[in-house]
């Protein structure tokens, strides 16, 4: 077995952890310095326990990543994710700026357990307002005051 694989399998104990323990769905994630191969963060599912939809496997990972080193920034790690990452979790892969992204089962296999995220996939390749949710482009007088004041801003820190 590689190394990857081992790694790989430490995401899916931790996704078992997390069905065991009742926080949430069948999903685990951990980040590993891309250098040393050593976990430096883990997270499962915990969207049941916090009753917030956003404590998937990858941000409860990236979350705790990120106070550990204190950073947001996860460049020189990687992620192990038991599976395809969401399109939310995915954005937050892409924003934490993993070297690299794994996963183990396909969006495929979590859509025959129910998890299907497919048209959360489709909504963002056309987004525009359907027969569930109204997407509409709503400018107040001084919406763009907050862009203003960070241009400005001397002491502001990019990301």
């Amino acid at each position: 077995m590689s190394f990857s694989s081992e790694l790989m399998n430490q995401a899916v104990i931790e996704a078992c952890n997390g069905v065991e323990c009742g926080d949430g769905g069948p999903f685990g994630a951990i980040v590993v310095n891309t250098k040393t191969n050593e976990i430096f963060a883990r997270g499962h599912n915990m969207v049941l326990v916090t009753n917030d939809p956003t404590m998937h496997a990858e941000m409860t990972a990236i979350r705790n990543a990120c106070k550990k080193l204190n950073n947001f920034d996860l460049k020189g790690y990687s992620l192990y994710t038991s599976c395809y990452p969401c399109p939310m979790c995915m954005g937050a892969c892409l924003w934490a700026r993993f070297d690299h992204i794994y996963y183990g089962a396909t969006a495929q296999q979590a859509a025959e357990i129910g998890f299907d995220d497919k048209a959360f996939h489709d909504f963002l390749k056309d987004p525009k307002s359907d027969n569930i949710r109204t997407l509409q482009h709503l400018p107040a007088d001084n919406y763009l005051l907050p862009f203003q004041m960070w241009s400005n801003k001397p002491d502001k820190k990019q990301y």
